[in-house]
């Protein structure tokens, strides 16, 4: 194309090719023709995206608490679903846009309250107290600083921060109280008939019929489309590692990452906290250093720093215990605080410190000294994790190479696993349903049915079967979907026509009946006339249990009888069996019989309910007002 451009340089054609082109470049710049203009978002949120890796790591939370709640027992092809992955999606929606309201209203979590949140965390508590040590040593197993980590948790409260307001105004009365517990505490008198599954009148098929039904409903006796692959599997755990370093490598290793074996110095720190009132006015500024520095001099004259932290702190966390705030080191306080109490003496209390919470005044109790832990203290934790880390560092290594020659070559996997050292392993046909071994993998399912794979015929993407766990599909063999011939389904055919017959007969007959009962005939009179029992539900509750349950829902959807007229329904029970219902009697709670704590549920209940229901509007209204964009191919692709 360029040599036809300058062999034909001064013709007409190519002036006009070329003015477009700089006009192009004027308009969108240069840049534009060079960097990909790629969107990797899965939902856009006003400013904010939600990003693939941000989505996956939610979706993997919410399996593993779904599966610990389960005994394991979830089948994995429910993290799959769309309306699972939207759902999920849609809270992390829900959360950009509050976190957005947060920043347009002025809406702040102080770093105190960062701070008491953490140090509430079981998992960074030693006997009940909170362990630095821990804190840091647990983060650094997730790959987390704590600064980074506050920040999570800041943007967590921050999260809840405006539903938690906006549910305070959310008003329960007493009224409201009182018809809570009418309706709980509601009883209602029934009367039912139960139809039970009659016998066929005609259980005579013709071939003709058979025949009929089969052409009708062809799609229904299909063998399903169905696949085998081949695969290449690699897993971590299987993979043949040297794990047994050298002294010298332990060594090395230890020295280069000797900073994490320093236990930190720590202090012992109580203090008082004196906040800024109001709007932090440069007049309510200097009543709060007022009060501060009226305190110190009482501390100075040889008050009790504890009984003045009980008096006069305006720190709930701490006050109660005399203004303890435990053992501190460095990188788990307001800068300004930790540089107070890092400038202390033991023993020593400091002048009014500002913070963004207030004024401080810090007493240092005691000071614990750092400590480096020795190369032969450390020495087996060397060796477990250079143990995990070589086997990390060759299967990357391997992975990679599988991911790069299966998309060198998409056509066969033979030169991948020369080179790689696997075994090509093969599945039995499966449908779209699963099969067995790793055909039982949703994701391998899903890859195996793909586009690329099933049409285009090219290896799959690396498919995640686990921690450290990929396998690399492509399509062995194919068999479409095939009509059943109906000689194999004459049975299953004959039986459908009767399963039908019965179920329009059981339906004709609860129909009929029920409409007798609404042209007068009583409940009694019908089940005389057909030799049934009339069975009675007195007084029967919400949760009654000795009643099958489609009946006292029914019951209780029904509406009030009235001028001694009962209402009446026609109830399905399932299995071709139906039961005439009649509902005589509402008898509505007593208020005035519950106890005090019995009213205080009630209470709870219903403002959770309102609660529920005031957020759910406010989001609603956030996100009505916000601009969201959701990638539905991208959602379904992760």
């Amino acid at each position: 194309m360029l040599q036809l451009l300058r062999g034909k340089k001064s013709s007409l054609l190519v002036k006009i090719i070329l003015g477009v082109i700089v006009v192009g470049f004027s308009f969108f710049g240069i840049e534009q023709y060079f960097v990909a203009n790629t969107n990797m978002a899965v939902a856009k949120v006003g400013d904010a995206q939600i990003t693939p890796d941000q989505f996956r790591d939610r979706l993997n939370q919410y399996r593993q608490r779904m599966q610990q709640m389960s005994g394991g027992q979830l089948d994995a092809a429910f993290f799959e679903r769309p309306e699972i992955k939207r759902q999920l999606l849609d809270q992390m929606i829900d959360e950009q846009v509050l976190l957005a309201a947060n920043e347009k209203l002025g809406v702040t979590i102080p770093a105190q309250r960062v701070r008491d949140e953490i140090m509430n965390i079981p998992a960074f508590q030693t006997d009940g107290h909170f362990d630095p040590t821990q804190y840091k040593m647990l983060l650094s197993g997730q790959g987390m600083s704590p600064r980074s980590f506050e920040e999570r948790v800041r943007e967590d409260l921050g999260v809840r921060e405006l539903p938690v307001q906006i549910g305070a105004t959310a008003l329960v009365t007493d009224a409201d109280v009182a018809a809570y517990l009418r309706l709980k505490d509601q009883r209602r008198d029934i009367r039912y008939v139960k139809l039970d599954k009659p016998a066929l009148e005609n259980n005579e098929v013709g071939a003709d019929e058979i025949d009929a039904y089969y052409k009708a409903h062809t799609a229904e006796f299909m063998t399903p489309e169905r696949v085998a692959l081949d695969y290449l599997e690699l897993d971590a755990a299987g993979l043949a590692v040297d794990t047994t370093p050298d002294e010298a490598t332990l060594k090395e290793r230890y020295e280069k990452n000797k900073a994490r074996y320093v236990s930190p110095e720590q202090r012992l720190a109580s203090h008082i906290l004196v906040k800024v009132g109001g709007k932090g006015t440069p007049d309510e500024q200097k009543t709060a250093l007022a009060k501060a520095e009226a305190i110190e001099q009482q501390l100075k004259a040889g008050k009790s720093f504890a009984e003045l932290a009980k008096k006069d702190s305006d720190d709930l966390g701490s006050k109660n215990q005399g203004g303890d705030l435990g053992w501190l080191d460095k990188g788990t306080t307001d800068e300004a605080f930790e540089n107070a109490l890092f400038a202390l003496d033991k023993g020593q209390v400091s002048a009014p410190v500002l913070t963004s919470e207030g004024y401080h005044i810090i007493e240092l109790r005691d000071i614990r000294p750092g400590k480096t832990l020795s190369f032969d203290e450390v020495k087996p934790e060397l060796e477990r994790e250079y143990a995990a880390t070589e086997r990390e560092r060759v299967y990357a290594e391997k992975a990679g190479k599988l991911t790069d020659l299966t998309y060198q070559d998409p056509s066969s996997l033979d030169q991948a696993a020369h080179e790689l050292g696997l075994t090509v392993q093969k599945t039995a046909l499966f449908s779209r349903q699963g099969g067995e071994g790793i055909a039982a993998n949703p994701a391998v399912v899903k890859a195996a049915f793909s586009d690329g794979v099933l049409v285009q015929n090219n290896n799959s993407d690396p498919i995640d079967l686990g921690p450290e766990h990929i396998a690399v599909v492509r399509i062995a063999e194919h068999k479409p979907a095939t009509p059943m011939p109906l000689d194999e389904v004459r049975e299953q055919v004959r039986g459908r026509i009767l399963a039908e017959r019965l179920a329009t007969q059981a339906k004709a007959r609860a129909d009929a009946l029920f409409a007798d009962l609404g042209k007068g005939q009583t409940l009694d009179q019908l089940a005389a006339a057909q030799h049934l029992t009339v069975e009675d539900g007195k007084g029967i509750g919400r949760d009654a249990a000795n009643i099958d349950s489609a009946l006292v829902t029914a019951a209780f959807a029904l509406p009030r009888p009235q001028a001694g007229k009962p209402s009446s329904q026609l109830v399905t029970l399932g299995d071709d069996r139906y039961a005439l219902l009649q509902l005589d009697a509402v008898i509505d709670g007593d208020p005035a019989l519950a106890d005090a704590k019995t009213k205080e549920a009630a209470r709870n209940t219903l403002q959770q309910d309102e609660v529920a229901v005031v957020t759910r509007d406010f989001i609603a209204v956030l996100r009505k007002n916000t601009k969201i964009k959701v990638y539905e191919d991208k959602l379904q692709d992760l």
